[in-house]
């Protein structure tokens, strides 16, 4: 029986209002996380929806239909319409219903049901992945199609749970060290023991493929190189960039017995290969103009891995995603912050990689003192008198480029800057011209697409070092750039409405400080327009961890207005 002050308000339609006024507000988000998505972040009610892929991923994490079903109870207002417990029973029931497993004739699809192993097998999508049936409950599925049955399956609401095993991979004996090479000690903290622990499951079958989703700063490559420990075996790592690439080296020759012949880079500068290789997901996906073949997707069968491990793995190409379709032996891990793709795709993510088995919240590990205690401000700023002429006649994506770039924008900068003398500051956005003006007007360097890797290095360098205090950046810093000193970011212009590209933003100042100094994350929005419309879209996953933006005019926006 539902309770008559509850903070939710479940809807037949699967979705669920959450009022943020209410005294469990924050009770009531988290466990709603745990099994569905955050739509919508208004002022008074946010919006939640139970689909059918929030709810496999909970019952991949042990999560049972009568843990939701009662959670939901004790924070929902009115008793929960009859067609959302059926629909929540249902899909986790769902999932575990058909297995992948081993068997002397090889790989096998089993159904625990006869009937719905027949169902399954004659449908469109799945009879040509199909061989011989060895029982009613059993039929013999090709090694190659592993992937795209679970794909497919997953796609016609019969999510599969794999249970075949992996190949055994090069063994590499390698171990984590105790003390750093500065004299400092080195140990895991408990929730990265706990995330590797996760993944790997002790080599049982149901561990070994999956995904791990914790904030910017965590130390994502730290549970990386854990799960390589508990493997023990050659290791392929995909990141996004060349800088992320070689972040993932200097880690694992610092934090490990490895020795530099054991680890390579396998990029656009060098192709090499060792027992550990890094490579960048834009070398796997390169293929000439006019061509359609991928010569460096090869990598993937150059060596016998025991492991891949997908680096900020909601940016897979879909190159990527098809090659490890055909890989589903291999252990799989994959590393986020924000299971959020732009094209949708998560469920290609569950099916390929694995389903989430671990999520460490944002806020608790800020509590904890692991990440930095950030404070979100929009600050709205205005057109001029032309920018209104010309936004009223643009077409629809020439006023989301006109309200990004609103001259009024620029001074705010100077504002902000203001209020943090001293600070290391970096000011993120969209557009280059945009971006060259406000570096030109700061005096200050600017990092670019066509910014030389070389130059890349040293600029982080100076400002990692503190010579460098302001730097401009575009959407090359999204990802993967480890400024731990940095503690203020201003948004200026985004991706339209991208809730990972928010989350990625604020994850460049999330690392703690040694004073436990707080971060402060700026986003410059233009009211009235475009700009704001996308901003609320981007606040979406962040608000879901637990982050209010304050709201800020410019015109008022001095000490006393903004919290810092």
């Amino acid at each position: 029986m539902a309770t008559s002050d509850g903070a939710v308000i479940v809807q037949t339609d699967g979705t669920i209002l959450l009022d943020v006024h209410h005294e469990k507000y924050e009770q009531a988000r988290t466990h709603l996380a745990r099994f569905a998505e955050l739509e919508k972040s208004p002022d008074h009610f946010h919006t939640y929806r139970v689909t059918a892929l929030s709810l496999w991923n909970a019952a991949s994490a042990g999560i049972t239909a009568k843990e939701i079903v009662d959670q939901l109870s004790l924070i929902s207002r009115y008793d929960i319409p009859n067609t959302i417990l059926r629909f929540i029973e249902d899909m986790i029931g769902r999932y575990g219903l058909l297995e992948l497993r081993q068997h002397t004739q090889g790989l096998v699809l089993y159904a625990h049901d006869p009937l719905l192993l027949k169902e399954v097998s004659s449908q469109k999508s799945i009879a040509p992945l199909l061989l011989g049936e060895i029982s009613d409950r059993e039929i013999i599925v090709p090694l190659l199609s592993r992937g795209t049955i679970k794909v497919a399956l997953t796609k016609l609401g019969y999510p599969v749970k794999d249970l075949a095993g992996y190949a055994s991979g090069e063994p590499l004996a390698l171990s984590l060290i105790a003390t750093l090479p500065n004299g400092d000690p080195f140990s895991l903290r408990d929730y990265q023991e706990q995330a590797a622990h996760a993944f790997y499951q002790n080599g049982e079958p149901i561990g070994g493929a999956g995904v791990l989703t914790l904030p910017c700063g965590a130390g994502k490559t730290i549970i990386g190189i854990k799960a390589i420990d508990h493997v023990q075996m050659s290791t392929l790592i995909l990141t996004s960039s060349i800088t992320a690439a070689r972040q993932w080296i200097r880690e694992i020759l610092e934090k490990t017995t490895l020795h530099e012949d054991d680890v390579a880079e396998y990029s656009g500068d060098q192709k090499t290969t060792a027992p550990i290789t890094v490579a960048t997901y834009q070398i796997l996906s390169y293929r000439k103009k006019g061509s359609d073949e991928f010569p460096h997707l090869a990598l993937l069968a150059t060596r016998n891995w025991g492991l891949i491990i997908y680096d900020e793995v909601h940016l897979l190409p879909a190159p990527v995603f098809r090659i490890t379709a055909e890989i589903q032996a291999r252990r799989r891990l994959g590393l986020t912050a924000t299971l959020i793709r732009e094209d949708g795709r998560e469920d290609e993510v569950f099916s390929l990689i694995g389903p989430k088995k671990y999520d460490a919240p944002w806020r608790v590990l800020e509590a904890q003192g692991w990440i930095a205690t950030a404070v979100c401000n929009e600050v709205r700023v205005f057109l001029d008198e032309e920018e209104r002429r010309e936004y009223a006649v643009a077409t629809q994506r020439d006023k989301a480029r006109i309200a990004a770039e609103a001259r009024q924008k620029e001074d705010v900068i100077l504002s902000i800057i203001a209020q943090h003398p001293g600070e290391l500051i970096l000011i993120i956005g969209q557009y280059l011209d945009q971006l060259t003006r406000i570096a030109k007007r700061l005096q200050v360097p600017l990092i670019t697409g066509s910014t030389k890797q070389k130059d890349r290095d040293e600029l982080y360098a100076a400002f990692r070092q503190n010579r460098i205090s302001t730097l401009v950046v575009s959407k090359v810093a999204n990802f993967s750039i480890d400024l731990p000193d940095a503690s203020v970011a201003i948004q200026v212009s985004g991706t339209f409405g991208s809730r990972q590209e928010e989350a990625q933003r604020l994850g460049r100042i999330m690392r703690p400080k040694g004073n436990g100094q707080r971060a402060y994350f700026y986003s410059v929005v233009t009211q009235d327009t475009k700009d704001q419309e996308f901003a609320l879209s981007r606040q979406r996953f962040l608000t879901e961890q637990g982050y209010e933006y304050q709201i800020v005019d410019a015109s008022m926006l001095c000490e006393s207005e903004v919290s810092v």
